[in-house]
């Protein structure tokens, strides 16, 4: 018999359902909101046995951050009956631009008092803005859509980025990256509050992977070009143009009309990456877009964008996307062989 791991909050009969809010703030995606609600209804049926006399574990409730208002307000419960207060607060996604440094400054108290009262904070894509506005991500680690990279670091310098990871759980906080990562944020959540195998179930029930994916598998490279560094960005178009095959150090620094060492302090500083890392990244880009369309060898593509050795190409590809190039072909092709 395998034992179930005890929720981390308790569950009805001891002190009522465990309420997770959905924070309505101006732009959040309505797509995400109504997919946690489900999600999470969906785990009640689960561990109810979908019988409607047995109480359910989950409340959830949306509270709406109306323009002016000092704090959000409770404007949907599955629980209304109920008291208590979230043990959760969920910012999700917006669609357009990121909520701006106002809208975190005016949900900041709020969500700082809801944290300090013991509830977890969590975050979907651009609801980290939301989040770190309350200064509770400094110093610490949290993730964000991989697009709003720039724009994050910008706004939140003492924040830990770690941009390839789906989901960061650091405990009280919980930051999930992609659009439609509440999937996976949900399933934490579920699994936290009732448990790994009820968690399993519900991912069953929704035929949806339980957590475990990372945000890499997903994000293509994007080379920086923005940097104004005329000499640099040369060496950018040069590498594009030649897919970054058999260059080298040399030929890259003569490219530039740089001095070796100079080149190399000069291109890390744009780009952010070493020269060898960049070529790297370009090479398995295109060999991503290869393995996409399918009908080629993983040896045939390897040689392709430039490596001799498979068995090297396979290891660089799996540290950068976190995949091993079949099993990259099995998820994107449309017309993989299974």
């Amino acid at each position: 018999m395998v034992e179930t791991a005890r929720p981390t909050h308790p569950g009805p009969g001891e002190t009522g359902p465990a309420e997770i809010g959905l924070l309505l703030y101006p732009g959040a995606q309505a797509a995400a909101i109504h997919g946690l609600t489900d999600l999470f209804r969906v785990a009640n049926l689960v561990a109810t046995g979908e019988d409607e006399s047995r109480p359910a574990p989950l409340r959830i409730s949306h509270w709406e951050a109306a323009d002016g208002a000092a704090a959000p307000t409770r404007v949907f419960d599955t629980a209304p009956d109920a008291a208590g207060a979230p043990v959760a607060i969920v910012a999700p996604p917006s669609l357009g631009a990121s909520p701006t440094p106002e809208l975190s400054a005016a949900l900041a108290p709020w969500l700082a008092a809801r944290h300090d009262a013991g509830a977890t904070l969590a975050s979907v894509c651009a609801g980290a803005f939301v989040i770190a506005g309350t200064g509770l991500l400094d110093g610490r680690t949290a993730t964000t859509h991989w697009a709003l990279e720039d724009e994050f670091r910008t706004r939140f310098p003492r924040v830990d980025l770690a941009i390839d990871k789906l989901i960061v759980d650091d405990g009280d906080i919980l930051t999930a990256g992609g659009l439609m990562a509440w999937t996976d944020l949900g399933l934490r959540l579920v699994d936290r509050l009732l448990g790994p195998e009820l968690m399993i179930e519900t991912a069953r029930y929704l035929l949806i992977d339980p957590p475990g994916r990372e945000q890499r598998y997903y994000s293509p490279f994007s080379p920086r070009l923005d940097h104004r560094d005329a000499a640099i960005l040369k060496v950018q178009h040069w590498l594009q143009g030649n897919g970054a095959r058999g260059v080298t150090l040399a030929a890259m620094a003569a490219c530039a009309g740089l001095e070796a060492r100079t080149f190399l302090r000069r291109f890390q500083k744009a780009t952010g990456l070493k020269p060898t890392d960049y070529c790297q990244r370009l090479r398995i880009g295109r060999a991503r877009s290869l393995l996409e369309v399918g009908g080629t060898t993983i040896e045939q593509i390897a040689w392709a964008v430039g490596y001799e050795d498979a068995g090297a190409f396979r290891k660089v590809f799996q540290r950068i996307t976190g995949l091993t190039p079949g099993d990259y072909r099995r998820r994107f092709a449309p017309h993989a062989a299974p």
